[in-house]
C-alpha cells in the first residue's frame, strides 16, 4: 500500500481480538530482518495484525537502502494479516509515529508499537496485550511497555507482580490506547510556563534528569522527537507507565546505525529467559519507592556526561 493516510480494512477491525502491531521502519534491512524474526518468533504473532510503515528516502543517498528493506518486507510472513505502508516521501521518525499510531488507535482503540532495531522475547505479545486489556479503563496509565530502564531485580526480590508503575514512559516496545493518545497536546503549549517553574521542572524530573535537556532541544527544534513529548505528557497528566518487571524487549540500534540512538547511549538488560501466559499486574498504581530510587539513580547522567552534553548542545 502506497499511501499517506490510510484506513485498516473493515474486516480486520471487526475480526481483530488483539491489539495491532506498529512497526516503523526506514533504511536498516538487517535490523529490520532481525526485529521481524524476533516478533514472528511470538506466541501471538500468528493471531495478531501487523502494520508496517516504511518511511520514503530522505535523500539519494538513501534511496537503495529503503529499497532494501521492502525488499525484506515483501517476503514477510507468520502473522494473520500484514499490511505495509509505503510512504512515497521522507515523514521522519516522529511525523510518521504521530500518524501510523493516531489513525492505528482510531480504527482499532488502542495499539503496540516498535521500531526496526526492537528484540523481543516470545511472550512480549502476550505481556503487551494482557496489560492493554488490563489497565482499558485506568486513565492514569497512559502507557505499557516491556522495556525496563535497566531495573536490576535481584533473584531474592519478593515484589509480587510481574510489572511495576514509573512516571516515565518508554519508547522501546510500547502501547496504548486511543483516548490517552488523543489527549496529547504536541505543540506544548505550555512549554513557557514550565520554564517558569522550577517545581514544575523538579515534578517533571522524577522520571529522569535528562527529560528537561531533551524537552528543551526539542522546542528549540534541535531534534525532532515524538518521546520525548509523549513523556512530558504523562508527567501533564499526572499518568504513569506501568513497565515489564524483567526485560522484554532489547535495543539492538545502540550499534551507531540509529538516528536518534547513538552507540551505547542507554543501559539496558539481556532479555529474560522466562516465557509466561498469565502476568500480574499492580492494581495499587503507585510507583515502587524502592524502584523509583534505583530508577533515578540509574537515569542520572553523571558530572562527566553532563559537560559532554552542554558542549554539545552549544556546538548545535
Amino acid at each position: 500500500m502506497n499511501a499517506l493516510s490510510f484506513t485498516a480494512p473493515q474486516q480486520i477491525r471487526n475480526q481483530s481480538k488483539l491489539a495491532p502491531i506498529a512497526l516503523f521502519v526506514y533504511n536498516r534491512a538487517e535490523h529490520t530482518r532481525r526485529t521481524l524474526e524476533a516478533l514472528r518468533r511470538n506466541n501471538l504473532a500468528s493471531q495478531s495484525d501487523l502494520f508496517v510503515f516504511s518511511d520514503g528516502a530522505k535523500n539519494e543517498a538513501a534511496v537503495s537502502a529503503v529499497r532494501e528493506v521492502r525488499r525484506c518486507l515483501s517476503a514477510l510472513s507468520g502473522f494473520r494479516s500484514i499490511t505495509v505502508i509505503e510512504r512515497d516521501r521522507n515523514f521522519g521518525l516522529a511525523n510518521s509515529v504521530l500518524a501510523g499510531v493516531t489513525q492505528l488507535c482510531d480504527d482499532f482503540g488502542r495499539l503496540v508499537a516498535l521500531e526496526d532495531d526492537i528484540l523481543t522475547t516470545p511472550d512480549f505479545l502476550t505481556f503487551m496485550n494482557r496489560a492493554l486489556e488490563h489497565y482499558k479503563y485506568e486513565p492514569r496509565v497512559f502507557s505499557v511497555s516491556a522495556f525496563n530502564f535497566a531495573l536490576p531485580v535481584p533473584a531474592s526480590c519478593k515484589f509480587p507482580y510481574d510489572a511495576f508503575c514509573f512516571y516515565r514512559s518508554s519508547s522501546w516496545g510500547w502501547g496504548t490506547w486511543n483516548d490517552r493518545w488523543q489527549s496529547v497536546d504536541w505543540k506544548v503549549s505550555d512549554y513557557q510556563d514550565l520554564q517558569a517553574n522550577k517545581r514544575q521542572q523538579e515534578k517533571f524530573q522524577r522520571a529522569g534528569e535528562d527529560l528537561i535537556r531533551m524537552l528543551d532541544l526539542q522546542m528549540a527544534g534541535k531534534v525532532d522527537s515524538w518521546a520525548i513529548r509523549w513523556a512530558y505528557a504523562h508527567y501533564k497528566h499526572d499518568a504513569l507507565a506501568v513497565l515489564s518487571l524483567l526485560p522484554r524487549v532489547f535495543n539492538i540500534g545502540g550499534d551507531g546505525s540509529g538516528i536518534h540512538t547513538r552507540r551505547g547511549r542507554v543501559l539496558q538488560l539481556p532479555l529474560t529467559s522466562e516465557t509466561k501466559n498469565e502476568f500480574r499486574f499492580p492494581q495499587v498504581l503507585e510507583p515502587d519507592a524502592d524502584f523509583t530510587l534505583a530508577l533515578q539513580r540509574l537515569l542520572r547522567p553523571s558530572l562527566l556526561r553532563k559537560i559532554a552534553r552542554t558542549v554539545l548542545d552549544k556546538a548545535r
